[in-house]
Formats: C-alpha cells, sequence, structure tokens
C-alpha cells in the first residue's frame, strides 16, 4: 500500500456527502483531556465529520487517571452497525477501546469495511493493572495490528510494547519501530516524541524500508494530556478528507503544534489542547466577560450568504 493509496472510499458523485466521515472508537473522558471530547473536536476542527463510539468511560481529571469503565462488546457492536448501515465511512480511528473484546469487534468492523483505511492510537496504558495490560496489547497485536493502516504512539509507549527485549547499546530509532510494526501487519507508523538535544523532539512517519517523513519541534515547557489522541484524530480526519499520508502527517502536526501552543489548565492538573485554537477572538477584538458583541454573532451569520456545508476550518 502506498501512501497516496489512503484516501477515502468513494461512491457515485451525486450521492457522496461533501463531509468527510470518521468513525471513532474510544472510551469517554470527562474531563475532556483526551478520548472522544479529544477526537470529536479535533475531527470537526480540521473539516470532517466523528462518528463516535463510546467504548468505555474513564474516572479521571485533568491530572490523572482514577477508574475506567468497560462497555459491554455487544453495545459497542450495536453502536457501530447500526451507524454503518446509514453511513459511508472514509477512514476508521482507533483510540483506547477497554477491553480484549471490544478490540475483537473492532477488528471485526475493521474486516468487514476492509477498504476502509484504519488509524489505530496506542496510549500510555501504565495507569492500569499489568495484567489487564498485558492481556490488552496481546489482543491488538493479534486481531487489530493485521488491519492498522496507520499506528500511532509514543516512542516509550511504541518501544516498550513492540520491542521489549530490544538489547542493542543504542535505543531503537523510528525506522526499528517501524519493521517490527510491520512484521505485525502495519505498513506505516508515526512515532512521536522522539528526543532531541536543546529541548526538542522530532516525530517521524516511518515505513520499514525508510522515513518518509519527519518534524522538529521545540518542547514546550508543560506536562499536557490529550496530545496523543489530538494528533491520531486529526491525521484520521485528514486522510478521510483526501490528503495523501505524508501530507497529512504535516498538517496534523502543525494543528497539533497550534493546539499546544494554545493550551490552557481547566482545572488543578495538566495542560490541555486548545483545539479549537482558530476560534478564539484576537487580542484586539477580546471584549470584558459580560460585555455585549456588536454586532451581534446571530446577526452577523444571518447576514452571511454562505451554505454551511460548504464551510471548513
Amino acid at each position: 500500500m502506498s501512501p497516496s493509496s489512503i484516501s477515502p472510499t468513494t461512491e457515485d458523485p451525486s450521492t457522496t456527502l461533501r463531509t468527510a466521515c470518521v468513525m471513532v472508537f474510544n472510551a469517554n473522558d470527562p474531563s475532556g483531556a483526551g478520548g472522544l471530547a479529544a477526537d470529536v473536536t479535533a475531527i470537526a476542527s480540521v473539516g470532517a465529520h466523528a462518528l463516535p463510539i463510546v467504548t468505555g468511560a474513564y474516572a479521571r481529571d485533568t491530572g490523572e487517571i482514577f477508574e475506567h469503565f468497560c462497555f459491554d462488546d455487544e453495545a459497542v457492536t450495536e453502536q457501530a452497525r447500526a451507524v454503518l448501515e446509514d453511513v459511508t465511512v472514509q477512514i476508521i480511528k482507533v483510540g483506547f477501546v477497554g477491553s480484549p473484546e471490544n478490540i475483537s469487534v473492532v477488528a471485526s468492523v475493521a474486516s468487514d469495511y476492509e477498504d476502509v483505511p484504519v488509524v489505530a492510537y496506542m496510549p500510555d496504558l501504565s495507569w492500569w493493572n499489568e495484567v489487564q495490560i498485558d492481556l490488552y496489547l496481546d489482543a491488538f497485536k493479534e486481531l487489530l495490528l493485521p488491519q492498522t493502516t496507520v499506528l500511532v504512539g509514543n516512542f516509550g509507549t511504541l518501544w516498550r510494547w513492540l520491542l521489549p527485549d530490544w538489547s542493542a547499546e543504542r535505543p531503537p530509532n523510528a525506522r526499528d519501530i517501524a519493521r517490527a510494526a510491520s512484521e505485525l501487519g502495519v505498513p506505516y507508523t508515526l512515532v512521536t516524541g522522539l528526543q532531541l538535544p536543546d529541548q526538542f523532539i522530532e516525530n517521524t512517519l516511518a515505513s520499514p524500508d525508510a522515513v518518509m517523513a519527519s518534524e522538529k519541534f521545540e518542547r514546550f515547557d508543560a506536562i499536557y494530556s490529550g496530545a496523543g489522541d489530538t494528533l491520531s484524530a486529526a491525521l484520521a480526519a485528514l486522510l478521510a478528507s483526501g490528503d495523501d499520508l505524508t501530507e497529512a502527517f504535516t498538517e496534523a502536526l502543525s494543528y497539533l503544534d497550534q493546539c499546544l501552543e494554545g493550551g490552557f489548565r481547566p482545572g488543578m492538573g495538566h495542560v490541555l489542547p486548545d483545539r479549537l485554537f482558530w476560534a478564539q477572538p484576537d487580542d484586539e477584538t477580546e471584549t470584558e466577560v459580560g460585555e455585549t458583541l456588536a454586532p451581534s454573532l446571530t446577526s452577523f451569520i444571518s447576514n452571511l450568504d454562505i451554505n454551511p456545508n460548504d464551510i471548513k476550518h
């Protein structure tokens, strides 16, 4: 599979929707840091439509995860199958689904829609029980990685998972991780958080044969929650909208960088990405809390000669 072949499925132009649709399997995050909240906002922000399938729910705040409550696999199946009977999906994005049984559900859906690319994000699971982690990762390897088009994850997380027996003196690089993923059926891997000198980090898109693209960013002096879900959701949405893989990689990272630059701390924990940074007023137009904007936003929008379905951020 070539990067340019990762594109949304199409139908007769007369019946194709303007807005690409991304089916997202993930847990609800009540803090809004990650999970479905991150997916839906990021996907909409870059111009696609999210079809969120709830696989469970976290009990967490902006600083840490305390517990996860997993949905029954039948409930996940019914959600996905119902919407798939109605809506054409261009990309499937997978986050944390909570159990081997739910991984099996997602794998079954992906198998039935084999022309639809899968973007899978593997988060850090160190908050979870070790036995549950092992069962989850083993199921993901066996059932879902063979159907994954692009695997997204932090360097340390992917290293521990895919190369647990690494014994070389040097740490693995992105191609080493991509090669390990390829042996499990994944053609492309996006490795984030590779450490560079002078407070820089590198994010790399690789196949087992080559580094396809790489972007370097200066590290922000803050601890963030939700960056991985934001990046993988934006990547999925851009692919669904027709970007080729390297274009989607570059645009998704640029979007994430701006989300992090505009990050905010709504609670006492970590900083959250501002996925709607583009909607914030400029300094010149900011008003005091409670001040009425003139003209009102409602009257302004009503005077615009724009079809809402044509709007793309």
